[in-house]
Order: structure tokens, then sequence, then C-alpha cells
């Protein structure tokens, strides 16, 4: 007889998630030159995500959608819960790459998300014992504590360390740096490293033709004064006739 202490796999079932995929998501609070873009603006939008990134079942994210259709508030509410879990997760990502304590709020309701994380259980088979799972909450509980559990994941396991913030200010997507030195600035060396050398290069050029303007005397300071000797004065007048 052979125990099975592993999953089954199921390829129409989420299990893990990446912790890329956690940032996609609060990447989604988005800054589009400078000015703030939500991109799952409605409850239809972060459903849609959800399946896109395998964090929900097709089918559950369907039972939410039939829900808010017969209680438009209750949609309202779920939407404004996967924003608060969201900017809560945020907040922690910041705390994390600034190396500073996060705000109390954000925490407690990080905790509340990551406390509807799918159950592990032992479960009889023909052949032994397999691992399966039963869900907690509602599917819009699952899918932000599984959002959620990857940054629990990197601080108990992993290179926390590596949690940066891009340093354009008008980006700031939360990103995981895989250089080899760990000391990457920006979420995309093509996009805003490239920006970002751009501007460097020109407040280099700024700086040098301000030094130059400063340096060069002015037009009527460079002309010479003639001197005195040289100063021209009136011919003296002709004897009158007499």
């Amino acid at each position: 007889m052979t125990n099975q202490l592993f999953p089954i796999v199921d390829p129409n079932h989420a299990h893990d998630v990446p912790v890329e995929s956690t940032f996609d998501f609060l990447n989604t609070d988005d800054l589009e030159n400078g000015f703030k873009v939500d991109r799952i603006p409605t409850l239809d939008a972060a459903l849609d995500w959800f399946v896109d990134h395998g964090v929900i079942h097709y089918e559950g994210a369907q039972r939410s959608r039939a829900q808010a259709a017969v209680d438009a508030a209750a949609g309202k509410r779920e939407l404004a819960r996967i924003q608060r879990v969201r900017a809560s997760l945020r907040e922690v990502a910041d705390s994390i790459a600034e190396q500073r304590a996060p705000k109390v709020g954000a925490l407690e309701t990080v905790n509340r998300a990551l406390h509807a994380r799918q159950v592990i259980e032992l479960l009889p088979a023909p052949d032994g014992v397999h691992v399966d799972h039963r869900h907690v909450g509602d599917p819009i509980d699952d899918a932000l504590a599984r959002l959620a559990d990857p940054l629990v994941k990197e601080l108990t396991g992993g290179h926390p360390e590596r949690i940066r913030i891009c340093d354009n200010d008008t980006c700031r997507w939360v990103f995981y740096d895989t250089s080899r030195t760990g000391r990457r600035r920006w979420c995309d060396m093509s996009t805003c490293g490239n920006q970002a050398k751009a501007a460097r290069h020109r407040a280099r050029k700024r700086g040098a033709a301000d030094a130059v303007d400063a340096a060069a005397p002015s037009e009527a300071a460079s002309e010479p004064m003639p001197p005195s000797s040289a100063v021209s004065e009136p011919a003296p007048r002709s004897p009158a006739a007499n």
C-alpha cells in the first residue's frame, strides 16, 4: 500500500499563486503619467481579472456576478472589499520595501483576508491517503486569501528584501527584484529605466548649459572702454575772415 501525501493535480483548479500575481493585483491600482488609474474599476472587471489569473473558478465568479445582479448594493460592497484588501496589501508591500512598520489597519485587513484561506485536509484514497482542501469563505474571500498568501510566504521563507517599488514617480509599481545584485530600481529597464536615464541626461545638458551661461560675461561688460586720450575733441574753429 502506498501513502500519497501530495495534492492531486486538477488543471481546472487554482492552487499556488506566484508572488508576481500578487504584485500584478496591487499594480491594478495604477499610475498613468502620474495620474491614478484603476484597472479593475468594476466588480465585473475584478472578477475577470481573478479568473484570468487563476485565483477564482469561473463558476464562482459567475455566482458572484449573479448575486450582484439582484443586489446592486451587495455588488458595490464586494468591489469595495476587493479594493480595501488591495490597498492594505499595497501598504504592507510598501512597508517591506521601505523598511518601516505598516499601518495597523492594513495588517488587520490582510489578516482577515488570510483567515479565509482554504483548509488543507487528508482524505482516504483507495490506495492510501491524499491531500485535498476545502474553501472557508465565498469565492471572493478565497481569491483575496490566495493573493495575500504569497506575501506571507515571501516574508517567512523567501527574500522580502527583493520586494521593490519602482523609482519612477509616475509609475511606482511593486515588483520582485530578480537581478543578480538585488539592486534594481525600476520595474522595467526598457520603460521606466530608460525614462530615468533620459531624464538624467536632459538634466546634465541643462546643467552644462546653465554653467556656460553663468560663466559668459555680458556683451556690455565685454566691450573695452576707450582710453581717455583717445576721446576725440572738437576741432578748433578757424579765425573769422576780415
